[in-house]
């Protein structure tokens, strides 16, 4: 971002604010200065008036001049070929040196004398502005034939080029700049101070020419207004300003509209109406229709615009252009990124301005066009504007003052806090003795919470008026959920390794055809992902064992005999809603060849299995499976019960899948970890006074499963069992269709030694139940 003292005066008085003053200041509210250049004007160049330009007699290409410069008129040869449309220029008089090397003296150019140089902008030291020599005009000042040009501030400007961090948007602009300044020098802020006070008054009404409809809703701000142009000219001090930033044009339109976008912030486009209004009934019709979320800007029809994105080249206005619609609108720049980054949209110059966040307040800018154009050419602009507006819903922080003074380090008063934030454009909403509201203004669409308003405080107040303080450090409890779930899952993968298990890593990704094959759900069609990044890897996975049976299949072919892996991610429903779990496979040998098995080791089965599940997730319950998948085996099938609840199922790999996959015994498993992640447990005493176990040996039902037993025993709740257990199950044909069940029970008071009524009241309290329930009776 560049700007300019002078430029900057527009908004604020900073005459007695040196440049080094300036350099300081902006440093310090984060506007870093990457460079600074004073321009000056040798002593010498002068203000002279063109008085007459002939022909030389000797030379096609030269100029016979007559210039007045004050104390006399010279003679004085010109080789640029805009003189003769020159009244006032800059002259070099006898005497001036341009350079060290360069200094004007009485000379002959083709035989005729000529006493001075009339000078082009670079020949001075200034920005290129033309091909030819610089022609004053009253823009930089009252003109006064024979001043020293450089006593005029605007010409002997001082340029400043800041590096703006990207959330700055609101200082891609001379007036945001401006106020930036106007709270850290505590200089208020001025109303724009326009270059001329030329008015038209009398003006047409521009809804008798031109109407606004919309169609849906428009995410933004637009004003319109219209101007019927004769001739445009481009002054000297806006044609210099625009050099000094580097965008001045050989079109005057362009121009104009670029020096009114860089002093007021707002986005600014110029339609070309030249042959619209054919008839004296006519109207211009301008139709905002928003469509997926872009607002088309159509005029007769046809499509001129997108808000914000970019503008048809065909329909810009340029110097030619005799009827002008001019177009000053603002979009919140989030919006506007997310709309273009999603929809992969085409963008103009304009979109850098708009996206990083350009000035709101549209009005400055459909203000400052029609004086700018007014005063220093011959248009004439339709009285009033045609708008569509958005509601803005302003966010408030709420800020406390004792926070604040703990985030900077430095007690801040309230009072203090206030005048900042008022200064740098916030509203206070409302305010209690150590805590208040405060509005953060459109243009600061960066500013989202109280650290962010700490941050704008701190760089009013100077980073180098905060006193240095030892660095304080307080902790804080580091463990919450979030930790626990953490730690969990690394402590299930440690026993996982520990029991012989490799963790496997894949993606969230699986093949669509094995998940229809295997029975298992499919996330719905208008859920499932568009563009899968391979063939076989076409669909969101329903359940990881899909991927771990590839993952076997291919260590079989590399003679692996062995084979155990385990997999922690996510898999999803039907629905595309997640849920983590842990995934197990063990296929093959169960140990390795070793002499105690005589290199003969025998193949996994339900009972190894089992026995290092436990190992990994812990205390569990097994219950007759009913999962539905096809890779189960229908009789070796199993739920598994943690805490009374079923959070996932075992099972031998269905033999025909098995041969599918050119696998042996194979054995797999998939838990939910939302039911292995550790609950709250509240502490219970543990008995001084030993406890007895009694095994109690049961005829019942041979069909009867034990988890119905144990169910029912855990609904006696008797305060001296403390656990139970099955130990042996034995049937043949002399049960004629029951079984014999062994419970072994280990009781145990809190309050003192057993004695046996106590121990006997426990059994028949259990025997009973029982033989109510399901007609046990002792064997």
């Amino acid at each position: 971002m560049i700007v300019t003292r002078t430029w900057l005066n527009n908004f604020i008085d900073i005459s007695k604010v040196s440049d080094e003053k300036l350099y300081e200041t902006f440093n310090s509210i984060g506007l870093e200065v990457d460079n600074i250049k004073k321009y000056t004007i040798p002593k010498g160049v002068v203000i002279g008036e063109v008085i007459s330009c002939q022909k030389h007699p000797n030379a096609d290409k030269l100029t016979l001049c007559k210039i007045n410069i004050g104390n006399s008129i010279e003679q004085i040869v010109c080789g640029a070929s805009n003189i003769v449309d020159a009244r006032y220029v800059a002259v070099a008089t006898i005497g001036t040196k341009l350079s060290k090397d360069f200094e004007i003296k009485p000379t002959k150019l083709r035989g005729i004398e000529s006493n001075g140089m009339v000078c082009s902008a670079t020949e001075l030291g200034l920005p290129n502005i033309n091909n030819g020599i610089m022609i004053l005009d009253d823009s930089i000042g009252k003109i006064i034939v024979g001043k020293e040009l450089n006593e005029y501030p605007k010409v002997v400007d001082t340029v400043i080029e800041l590096d703006l961090t990207a959330n700055r948007g609101d200082c891609l602009s001379i007036h945001g700049v401006a106020r930036d300044l106007s709270a850290s020098l505590n200089i208020p802020l001025n109303k724009l101070e326009y270059e001329s006070n030329n008015s038209h008054t009398i003006k047409i009404g521009l809804a008798r020419v031109a109407e606004l409809k919309t169609i849906g809703t428009v995410q933004g701000s637009l004003r319109y207004t219209i101007a019927n142009i004769d001739t445009l000219h481009t002054s000297l001090i806006v044609a210099l300003r625009l050099a000094f930033i580097d965008k001045l044009e050989d079109d005057n339109l362009s121009n104009l509209i670029n020096y009114t976008i860089h002093t007021t912030g707002v986005i600014l486009r110029a339609y070309d109406a030249s042959n619209m209004l054919k008839y004296s009934d006519d109207k211009i019709t301008i139709l905002l229709s928003t469509v997926n979320d872009i607002t088309y800007i159509k005029i007769n029809g046809e499509e001129f615009s997108k808000l914000g994105i970019s503008q048809d080249s065909r329909f810009k206005a340029n110097d030619n252009s005799s009827r002008v619609i001019f177009e000053a609108s603002y979009i919140n720049p989030s919006t506007l990124i997310e709309i273009v980054s999603s929809k992969n949209l085409k963008t103009d110059d304009l979109y850098y301005n708009a996206s990083r966040g350009s000035e709101p307040n549209i009005l400055l800018g459909i203000q400052y066009l029609t004086y700018l154009f007014e005063s220093y050419n011959d248009c004439d602009f339709f009285d009033g504007c045609l708008s569509a507006e958005e509601d803005f819903e302003p966010l408030i922080v709420t800020v406390n003052t004792k926070e604040v003074s703990e985030l900077i380090g430095k007690d801040i008063g309230k009072a203090n806090i206030l005048n900042i934030l008022t200064s740098l454009g916030f509203k206070v909403h409302s305010s209690s003795e150590d805590a208040f509201g405060v509005i953060v203004p459109q243009f600061r669409h960066d500013i989202k919470n109280i650290y962010d308003i700490t941050e704008e405080i701190v760089r009013i107040l100077g980073i180098n008026n905060i006193e240095a303080k030892p660095m304080k450090f307080i902790e804080k409890p580091r463990i919450n959920s979030i930790y626990d779930i953490y730690y969990a899952k690394k402590k299930l993968r440690q026993r996982a390794i520990a029991s012989s298990f490799y963790e496997s890593i894949s993606y969230a990704f699986t093949d669509k055809s094995l998940l229809k094959k295997y029975n298992f759900p499919i996330v719905k069609e208008e859920l499932d992902i568009i563009n899968p990044i391979t063939e076989d890897l076409n669909t969101l996975r329903t359940t990881i064992l899909i991927n771990l049976l590839n993952a076997v299949k291919r260590n079989v072919s590399y003679s692996k005999k062995s084979i155990a892996l385990f997999e922690i991610g996510t898999i999803f429903n039907e629905n595309r809603e997640e849920r983590e779990v842990i995934s197990l496979i063990f296929s093959g040998r169960a140990e390795k060849e070793s002499v105690i098995n005589s290199g003969k080791p025998k193949n996994i089965d339900f009972e190894i299995f089992i026995k290092k599940l436990s190992s990994i997730i812990g205390d569990f319950e097994l219950r007759a499976g009913i999962e539905q998948n096809d890779l189960v085996h229908p009789y070796q099938l199993a739920d598994i019960i943690v805490n009374g609840e079923v959070c996932g199922f075992v099972s031998k790999l269905h033999p025909t899948v098995a041969d599918e996959f050119d696998l042996s015994d194979t054995f797999i498993a998939e838990i939910s970890l939302n039911s292995l992640f550790p609950k709250h447990i509240n502490a219970s005493s543990i008995s001084k006074f030993q406890g007895v176990y009694k095994d109690l040996s049961l005829v019942i039902d041979k069909n009867l499963p034990y988890n119905q037993v144990s169910t029912a025993i855990s609904h006696l709740k008797l305060p001296l069992l403390k656990k139970y257990y099955p130990i042996d199950i034995y049937e043949d044909e002399s049960l004629k269709g029951y079984k014999s069940l062994t419970i072994r029970l280990f009781i145990q008071s809190q309050d003192g030694t057993l004695e046996d009524k106590d121990i006997e009241e426990s059994v028949d309290k259990i025997l009973d139940t029982l033989k109510e329930q399901y007609g046990a009776t002792l064997r």
